[in-house]
């Protein structure tokens, strides 16, 4: 009995870690490398802030059609329409008629916050999701996670990961297992956190009217 003891307290360590080498391993297959072809069409369209080429990506999505608006999340306070128009400046009309910002992120679970109420505010049943591909699996989690009834595209910007392969690179190994540990407790998070309650439901079918 004290042997089995001892093999099973020796053995869950072991397990522990082989299963998070699997993840990680899972986790990398996920990162894009290569962008989602634009043939895809939604109701509208999320850029989480944090990379120069998301807003980009984005604003091309809306000008060809891809969706109806335009949400560009986590913006920070002191940055205008003004600003985030002069990064695309011949797409800048755009900014007047169909880009909505939201201020209130802090985070990726503000991202998915700000997501929410404003997809549900429109009565939106898909959504492109633009950010970096390194970034888009917890991303897809935490929206997901919140908007269970949207279907989520997502359209990962690639231009912000080194095309050489993950292990040749130091500061990519680093960033890629810093952000598998992000989602590993994001999973883990939300494994224990309550369905979306009474209130949320309701303001979603109300969204749908």
């Amino acid at each position: 009995m004290r042997r089995r003891l001892l093999i099973a307290l020796f053995a869950a360590p072991l397990v522990v870690v082989i299963g998070l080498l699997g993840g990680f391993l899972w986790f990398t297959f996920q990162v894009a490398r290569q962008e989602t072809a634009r043939g895809s069409m939604a109701d509208g369209i999320v850029a989480l802030t944090g990379g120069p080429y998301r807003i980009n990506d984005a604003i091309e999505l809306l000008a060809s059609g891809r969706g109806q608006r335009l949400l560009i999340t986590g913006v920070a306070p002191t940055v205008s329409t003004t600003e985030l128009a002069r990064l695309v400046p011949e797409r800048q009309h755009w900014f007047g008629c169909c880009v909505d910002l939201g201020y209130s992120a802090l985070n990726t679970i503000g991202n998915a916050v700000e997501t929410r109420q404003w997809a549900l505010d429109r009565g939106f049943h898909s959504l492109f999701v633009v950010t970096s591909s390194y970034h888009m699996p917890r991303a897809i989690l935490e929206i997901g996670h919140r908007l269970p009834g949207v279907a989520l595209i997502p359209f990962p910007v690639v231009t912000e990961f080194r095309a050489e392969p993950w292990w040749s690179h130091a500061g990519s190994a680093k960033m890629l297992v810093s952000e598998y540990l992000k989602y590993v407790v994001a999973k883990a998070r939300i494994g224990f956190e309550e369905p979306p309650g009474p209130t949320e439901t309701a303001y979603r079918s109300r969204a749908k009217i």
